[in-house]
């Protein structure tokens, strides 16, 4: 065999060691993303959402099938959660594709991910609202009392958290998170003073347990409007299966069209879902009440997102605002969109 000479083999390790060394300096920010190719339509879609009436898309969707009429061959699996953040470990832990969630685990994922999750889409505007004793008449007299939210972190959590922290009386209100059922349990109790709740759980305290509207989160928001219920993804799924992610979405738009266009029926649709998957359904008035506090919308309403990471620092939830760069895809959404003939989301400052 032939021999290289000394200096030869000198340099070629130092080149070797340059190249090394210039990887190892890099950040990952530098380095570009190996992206996932696209292997077509996916066997499976595993989708997260919860029973409540902010999950109406998913409820309808479901039930109606729309999202197995766009999915074609591709089997839907789908999972419930009472709360964002235990949704967010499911999608971390790779156990979920897509999710219906809160935009405030929704910021989370993201961050938590380091980027391998992305907002594609809204799904409901509105339907949170802080009820309390009929006693509680002015926000100075929640010194001292007990209110509770769904879950730690949870887009509830962090609104309650924060608007506290607004009005000068963070750790003088004693937050504590609990599933919804148990918290209209022990308002009835007595147990807690009232709780920053997603519907159709503020309306059932309202009709069913005598609670009074202290703060209607809309009041929050410029007209009105606040993505309460947003739709994200892992990004690798949506590198891979494309065409899969814009058949959930549209089959997401196809329920909020159809229950937009049948109002009734689609009380009637959600109240069977709740029915079957939280073990009771809801009166007439609470159904009316909550649907009168919800916009059902693929608008995820990008220009709160900054406002939402900055309230999570407010809360004591984050220690710092997330950079939301990248945070946002909406190109599947847009060419359902497009070919519904309907308004493109843009989102500059969210997108990659």
């Amino acid at each position: 065999m032939r021999k290289l000479p000394r200096t030869r083999l000198f340099a070629a390790a130092l080149v070797a060691l340059t190249a090394v060394g210039a990887l190892a300096g890099c950040s990952r920010a530098d380095r570009p993303e190996t992206a996932a190719a696209n292997v077509g339509a996916a066997t499976e879609v595993r989708l997260g959402y919860f029973p409540n009436v902010t999950h109406a898309p998913a409820l309808i969707g479901v039930d109606k099938g729309f999202f197995t009429q766009q999915l074609g061959k591709t089997k839907l699996t789908t999972q419930t959660f009472n709360a964002g953040p235990d949704e967010v470990n499911a999608l971390l832990g790779n156990s979920l594709d897509m999710a219906f969630i809160g935009s405030g685990p929704a910021i989370t994922a993201f961050s938590k991910s380091e980027g391998a999750i992305q907002l594609v889409s809204g799904a409901v505007s509105g339907g949170a609202q802080l009820v309390v004793k009929p006693g509680i008449t002015s926000i100075d007299q929640l010194k001292g009392k007990t209110i509770t939210t769904p879950q730690l972190g949870n887009t509830q959590d962090v609104a309650l958290k924060k608007f506290l922290a607004g009005k000068q009386l963070s750790g003088q209100v004693t937050v504590t998170t609990m599933d919804n059922p148990k918290t209209l349990d022990a308002f009835r109790k007595g147990d807690v003073d009232g709780g920053w709740l997603p519907e159709p759980w503020s309306s059932r305290l309202v009709l069913d347990a005598g609670a009074k509207v202290l703060v209607d989160e809309k009041s929050l928001w410029p007209d009105g409007r606040f993505p309460t219920t947003v739709v994200i993804v892992r990004s690798e799924f949506l590198q891979q299966h494309p065409d899969t992610v814009r058949a959930v979405l549209k089959g997401e738009l196809a329920a909020i069209d159809w229950a937009k266009a049948n109002p009734a029926d689609a009380k009637t649709v959600v109240n069977g879902a709740l029915k079957k998957l939280a073990g009771s359904s809801l009166s007439p008035a609470v159904l009316d009440r909550a649907f009168s506090g919800i916009e059902l919308t693929t608008d995820p309403i990008p220009e709160q997102f900054p406002q939402l990471a900055q309230d999570s620092v407010t809360a004591g939830v984050a220690k710092s605002a997330v950079a939301l760069k990248g945070f946002a895809d909406f190109g599947p959404l847009n060419q359902v969109l497009q070919e519904a003939k309907q308004p493109s989301v843009e989102a500059p400052a969210l997108a990659k």
